[in-house]
């Protein structure tokens, strides 16, 4: 079973690839968002840990987001989830109650189907993704080792199904032959109702470990997924833009990169029921707010 000091430790591990922020070490508490409304003309949520653990609404969520909308804040959603298309995703925030408009969501699978290429891909992907934004040619990675040699590049999009043994027939072939690897959620981990499930981002790091060189990691902390929130925010200064999420090293790290203001989530995410100033004080990343929910 994963812990949190485990998972902390893997990020930290990870730490160079990653981006850097200089931030002061000062971190206040808040009550709730509104504590912050006025300094703040958008606010940008993670959705697991923040918005939702699993299938599971995080209470008080939906209600924070009408209240914010109502003072004039503008919400996005920016979440590493790239198991499902945006229909999908919309279709999810709604039946949990948050109802969101198009341009409210912004996903790493977005910003990682920009960047494909022409050329045949092999594609890891949930078996119920029938991978209908996919403009490019593909084919599914299964138990077929062939496929994998076959493939001139790698999009992994979720790891749902993944096993160790796809792991190696994956790592074997890059090792032969290193192509791209676009990896669509940079998450090692994403908490769920029954724990913690490995992400696309463990897999990819572990490549990446073994001296395969051309993985590319898409999603919070990496800057694609940035540049896409603050083009939909045009006219809004970047120190305007408020990040909520529960991780350090994504979530807050990611922010501050971008001169953003920063808000530590902590009960239902990562961090749940640990001391967030301890891993503050170990990894040197300090939110400029830390608030129980939001």
């Amino acid at each position: 079973m994963l812990s949190t000091p485990d998972i902390f430790s893997r990020y930290e591990e990870i730490r160079f690839r990653l981006p850097q922020a200089q931030r002061f070490n000062v971190t206040r508490d808040i009550d709730d968002l509104n504590d912050i409304a006025e300094q703040a003309k958008a606010f940008v949520f993670d959705a697991f840990g923040v918005l939702n653990v699993g299938e599971t609404l995080i209470k008080g969520a939906d209600q924070r987001l009408r209240e914010l909308r109502a003072l004039g804040c503008k919400i996005r959603i920016l979440t590493n989830a790239s198991s499902y298309d945006r229909f999908r995703a919309i279709e999810k925030f709604s039946k949990l109650g948050i109802e969101i408009e198009d341009d409210e969501i912004i996903t790493s699978r977005d910003a990682a189907l920009l960047v494909l290429t022409s050329g045949l891909w092999g594609v890891i992907a949930a078996k119920e993704d029938n991978l209908s934004d996919l403009d490019v040619d593909y084919v599914r990675l299964a138990d077929h080792a062939q496929d994998y040699d076959l493939a001139e590049s790698f999009l992994f999009l979720s790891s749902s199904g993944w096993t160790e043994v796809r792991q190696q027939l994956l790592k074997q072939s890059l090792l032969k032959n290193d192509r791209s690897v676009i990896i669509a959620n940079s998450d090692i981990v994403a908490p769920r109702d029954d724990g913690f499930s490995l992400e696309p981002g463990h897999f990819g790091h572990n490549l990446a470990d073994c001296g395969i060189k051309n993985v590319r990691f898409f999603g919070k902390p990496f800057p694609e997924v940035y540049d896409l929130v603050e083009a939909s925010l045009s006219g809004i200064p970047v120190h305007q833009i408020a990040m909520c999420g529960d991780t350090l090293h994504t979530d807050i790290l990611g922010a501050a990169a971008r001169g953003w203001q920063t808000v530590l989530v902590t009960q239902d995410g990562l961090f749940s029921g640990h001391d967030t100033k301890k891993y503050s004080s170990q990894s040197k990343i300090y939110p400029d707010w830390r608030v129980t929910r939001i």
